[in-house]
């Protein structure tokens, strides 16, 4: 899939929000967009779907219990560094709770933790670049999912084969029974609107 977020400047309101106890709608977005990214972290540490549901309830609990005392203040990027830290010690955390006779995906668990360990022992940046590039798919996924019936269906689909599939807009227009300037009008649209509410999400950081 291409790149359509370009370079979601930096924007606190949403983690501003989450630290009022009386806004539950902001807590509901907060929850929407970051469970399943959490679970997905989780889950390519090896962890089974229980035990990865349970990695994002821990995760969501602590930034609950934190949200009144963030700085939103702090330089761009640390929330998402914090989270990534969070959800990766998260997850070796679940490791360790298995038995440690039990086979895990044919290793045994101290095997598997110590893999995990091993492949992770890096900086917080590139933790929070893997948190952001999660994000920005969330946004991505999120954004198609709201502006897709406001779009015909060769209309999305014009958008979609050739920007997210990455076929050649000659064959899309060939197969639609377009023209090639209709495939390049099609796309556009949905593109613009896209980008539109991406940008009203409020609730990627910036770039480092």
């Amino acid at each position: 899939m291409k790149n359509v977020t370009d370079s979601p400047e930096t924007n606190d309101l949403l983690l501003a929000r989450i630290g009022d106890p009386g806004d539950r709608d902001a807590w509901h977005d907060f929850v929407a967009i970051y469970r399943p990214l959490i679970y997905r972290i989780a889950r390519r540490y090896g962890l089974q779907d229980a035990d990865a549901q349970n990695v994002v309830q821990d995760v969501l609990h602590k930034v609950e219990r934190q949200t009144a005392s963030w700085d939103i203040g702090q330089p761009p990027g640390s929330f998402r560094r914090w989270l990534a830290t969070v959800a990766r010690n998260a997850a070796i955390d679940a490791i360790r709770r298995i038995r440690p006779d039990a086979a895990y995906g044919g290793s045994s668990v101290y095997e598997r933790l110590h893999q995990v360990v091993e492949r992770d022992d890096q900086s917080e940046k590139r933790l929070g670049r893997e948190v952001q590039r999660e994000l920005e798919r969330e946004a991505f996924r999120q954004a198609a999912r709201r502006i897709r019936d406001e779009f015909t269906e060769s209309t999305w689909e014009a958008f979609w084969q050739t920007m997210v599939e990455g076929e050649s807009c000659a064959d899309v227009a060939s197969r639609l029974g377009k023209s090639l300037g209709a495939i390049y009008t099609a796309r556009s649209r949905v593109m613009q609107r896209l980008k539109e509410e991406v940008s009203n999400f409020h609730w990627t950081e910036g770039q480092q």
